[in-house]
C-alpha cells in the first residue's frame, strides 16, 4: 500500500518537502486555505491539492478520510498577532488533530515550530536540552502548541526552525542594499535554508517509515550562527562591494545543531556563504 503523507499549510516550505517526497513515490496530500494560488503548481501535478482552514472545523471534514501515516503541520500565522497566532498554530493544530482521532494508520506528526520559542539573549550556545524561555507572543503560543502536540499517543516531533531563507525570502539581500536601513543592534542570527528545513524533514519522515526511532524535538539551524552585520556586510560587498559597517556584537542568541546532525543528516549549505552565494548566482544580472 502507498504511504500516504498529509502536509498541513501547503506553501513554499510545504511544496518542497513535497518535491522531494513524491521522488521516493510517497503519496503527497497538501491542505491550504485556498486553491487559487499554486505552489509549483502542485509540484508539477503529482500531488493534491485540497482546500482547508484549520481554523475553522467544518472545511476539515474531509481529513477524517485520508488516513495518512505521517502528518507534517507548517502552517503560517496569517499576522503578527497573539490573536493570529494562538488561531494557527494553537487552535488549528487541535482541530487537524481532531480529526485524526479514528485513524488506526497514523504513525508520527511533525510540526513545524520555531526558534523563537527561546527568547532568551545569551552567550550560551543553546541545544535542545536548554528550556525555551519565550520572550514574546509569538513564542509562547508556538511553545503551547508544542506541548499540545505531545499529548498525542502516536510519535511526535517538533522541528524549530531558525530563520528560512532560500528562492523567495530576499529580506537580507534586499536589506543589505541599503545600510542606512540596517538594525540599530548588531545581535546574533542564525538561519536555515528552506530546502535544508524540507531535506531533513524528509530525512525524519523516511527514518520513521523505516522503524527508526526520531527525537520529539530538534533545532533545525546551519552551523554557522554569527552576528547579523557578518551577513550583512558579506552580502554588500558581493552585491555592490560596499565598505563594511562595523558594530560591537549585542543581544540575540546562538543555537546549535549538533543534535540534528548527529541523525547522520549533511547540509547541502552548511553556513550563510553557501546558501547566500547560491542564491546571488540565480539572481538576474
Amino acid at each position: 500500500m502507498t504511504v500516504k503523507v498529509l502536509i498541513v499549510g501547503f506553501g513554499d516550505l510545504g511544496a518542497e518537502i513535497a518535491r522531494q517526497l513524491v521522488k521516493s513515490g510517497v503519496e503527497v496530500i497538501g491542505l491550504k486555505r485556498t486553491l487559487q494560488s499554486r505552489p509549483e503548481d502542485a509540484v508539477n501535478n503529482q500531488v493534491k491539492v485540497i482546500a482547508g482552514d484549520v481554523t475553522h472545523t467544518a472545511s476539515l471534514a474531509m481529513l477524517e478520510t485520508i488516513q495518512p501515516e505521517i502528518i507534517v503541520y507548517c502552517v503560517a500565522a496569517g499576522g503578527q498577532s497573539d490573536t493570529e497566532y494562538k488561531a494557527a498554530y494553537v487552535d488549528g493544530l487541535r482541530n487537524m488533530l481532531a480529526m485524526q482521532n479514528s485513524n488506526p494508520r497514523l504513525k508520527h506528526v511533525f510540526f513545524v515550530s520555531s526558534t523563537r520559542v527561546y527568547g532568551q539573549d545569551t552567550e550560551q550556545l543553546l541545544d535542545e536540552s536548554v528550556p525555551a524561555l519565550p520572550a514574546d507572543f509569538g513564542g509562547k503560543r508556538l511553545l503551547e502548541a508544542e506541548q499540545l502536540l505531545h499529548t498525542r499517543t502516536c510519535g511526535t516531533t517538533v522541528l524549530r526552525l531558525s530563520g528560512i531563507y532560500g528562492p523567495g525570502r530576499l529580506r537580507m539581500l534586499n536589506l543589505a542594499k541599503s545600510p542606512g536601513n540596517w538594525p540599530r543592534q548588531n545581535a546574533w542570527s542564525n538561519r536555515i535554508h528552506r530546502d535544508d528545513a524540507a531535506a531533513f524533514l524528509v530525512f525524519l519522515i523516511r527514518q520513521v517509515l523505516a522503524g527508526n526511532a526520531v527525537q520529539n524535538c530538534y533545532i533545525v539551524t546551519d552551523s554557522k550562527p554569527v552576528p547579523q552585520y557578518e551577513v550583512l556586510n558579506w552580502l554588500a560587498t558581493q552585491l555592490q562591494g560596499n565598505m563594511p559597517e562595523h558594530m560591537p556584537v549585542s543581544g540575540g542568541k546562538r543555537l546549535s545543531n549538533k543534535v540534528m546532525l548527529a541523525t547522520g543528516f549533511k547540509l547541502q549549505y552548511p553556513d550563510y556563504q553557501a546558501g547566500y552565494r547560491t542564491l546571488l548566482s540565480q539572481m538576474p544580472t
